[in-house]
């Protein structure tokens, strides 16, 4: 009990801030969030990315039912489970032939998983006779997760900031940003990939690794590489002995319309680290996906990979991830994220987000699939960003509205630059489509009269 003669103007549980009011939600169904005031919310966030197959699937809700009735935990220092190894499997499968004989960690969720494969990168280096190679190249405007080590590789600078001293820090390069390209797109997707050849050099040989996200995710809004950057990256990784990090906790598991991102550019890394819509929100799951030829080194080596967590591969979180896969596979949903794909609801989607067009503040709309950007600015001809806070003022506009969006801060610099993040599951209807965009169109419209 506390000694204070008043009662404590904080909830108990700790929340993102203590300057909102946060509503009580009770329930969800497929793209739809009910709160206890009776109020109910399109889910254009997907929950932060999370939600693909869509909230309330009693399929799933029953594997893990039926798992936690046989067996709640058992430590992976001394079992595996049959639920483990069966996604294992499945999950490999769904990454496509290269990563066939490979091996999959399992995580309680993407930073966790962000570590595992930095900590394993490392490792492999060591096993091939490579001790030297400690380095991870990472990029500027990124993000990959809140720990420590998934933090010092992130280039998300308002959520860097006050722990800088805290970490160990590699070099960055920049990330592809085609509405503010610095290479006014001149072979930008040759000048990107060269700043990572140039910081490659300039480790002398030191470098282990390095991580990307295909397409970026919250902290630049869903910005899309160009065309042969990616197979640039691929290329020089092999040609410096590196291995490439894939980071699709956002962008994995079906979102862009594959079931891994980087198959767009029919590219494979080495590691791939998936989270969020691998267990859709049911469950905390991370997982790291590793090639025959970094586990192999480990298998034939050392045999031991120096890492560990309580909850690595935990029964019933693994149970809801193949409880997802298998919704993900059945209902086609990867197809239905596909914006190319006439009938899809990412195409609807794609259609939709055009009459935001008519907004003045509205510069940029990109992304690929059901994870799509939009920036704002202040000016379009300049791309002058908007005001601070602007994004977050559309956001709590379009929630009034019963519309969930994700609004982020910084994809200019770091400091300017508003944006929102849209990431909607593919379970959503067109009907739902047109309508949340509608009021996403008026709350903007709203918020630019008052400015």
């Amino acid at each position: 009990m506390s000694n204070s003669a008043h009662a404590e103007p904080w909830p108990a549980c700790f929340p993102r801030s203590f300057r909102r009011n946060y509503p009580r939600v009770l329930r969800g169904g497929g793209a739809w969030l009910y709160d206890e005031r009776g109020s109910k919310y399109l889910d254009l966030a997907g929950s932060a990315g999370v939600s693909f197959i869509g909230h309330g699937d009693r399929a799933v809700a029953q594997n893990i039912a039926d798992q936690l009735g046989r067996l709640e935990f058992a430590h992976t220092s001394m079992f595996t489970t049959s639920a483990a190894e069966e996604l294992a499997c499945d999950l490999l499968a769904f990454a496509g032939a290269p990563y066939r004989g490979g091996s999959v960690y399992f995580t309680s969720g993407g930073s966790e998983a962000v570590e595992t494969a930095l900590k394993l990168a490392r490792q492999y280096q060591m096993e091939i006779g490579h001790g030297e190679r400690f380095e991870v190249i990472s990029r500027r405007q990124s993000y990959h997760g809140a720990t420590l080590g998934a933090m010092a590789v992130s280039g998300n600078q308002r959520r860097r900031a006050q722990y800088l001293p805290m970490m160990r820090e590699f070099r960055q390069i920049n990330t592809p940003y085609c509405y503010r390209c610095p290479y006014r797109c001149a072979d930008c997707a040759g000048a990107y990939a060269a700043e990572l050849e140039q910081a490659l050099e300039q480790t002398s040989g030191r470098a282990a690794a390095f991580i990307c996200e295909p397409i970026s995710g919250a902290t630049l809004g869903a910005a899309v590489p160009p065309r042969e950057y990616i197979r640039h990256i691929r290329r020089i990784c092999d040609a410096h002995g590196i291995l490439w990090i894939a980071d699709e906790v956002m962008t994995g598991c079906g979102r862009t319309g594959r079931n891994f991102a980087a198959e767009h550019w029919q590219a494979a890394a080495d590691i791939i680290v998936a989270g969020k819509g691998l267990g859709g929100g049911y469950a905390p799951l991370g997982a790291v996906i590793a090639t025959r030829r970094v586990v192999e080194a480990i298998a034939d080596g050392s045999g031991s990979f120096v890492h560990g967590l309580t909850y690595n591969a935990h029964p019933v979180a693994v149970a809801a991830g193949s409880a997802v896969l298998r919704r993900i596979k059945q209902a086609g949903l990867v197809g239905a994220a596909d914006c190319a794909r006439p009938g899809s609801v990412a195409n609807a989607f794609s259609a939709a987000l055009e009459s935001l067009g008519e907004c003045r503040s509205v510069g940029d709309v990109r992304g690929l699939g059901l994870l799509r950007g939009i920036e704002f600015v202040s000016h379009r001809d300049t791309k002058a960003p908007a005001k601070a806070g602007m994004a977050a003022r559309v956001a709590d506009a379009a929630q009034r509205k019963g519309v969930l969006v994700y609004p982020m801060q910084g994809c200019i610099d770091g400091s300017r630059g508003e944006h929102l993040l849209l990431a909607p599951p593919a379970v959503i209807s067109n009907d739902q489509i047109l309508w949340g965009t509608e009021q996403l169109r008026h709350a903007i419209l709203d918020i630019e009269q008052q400015e």
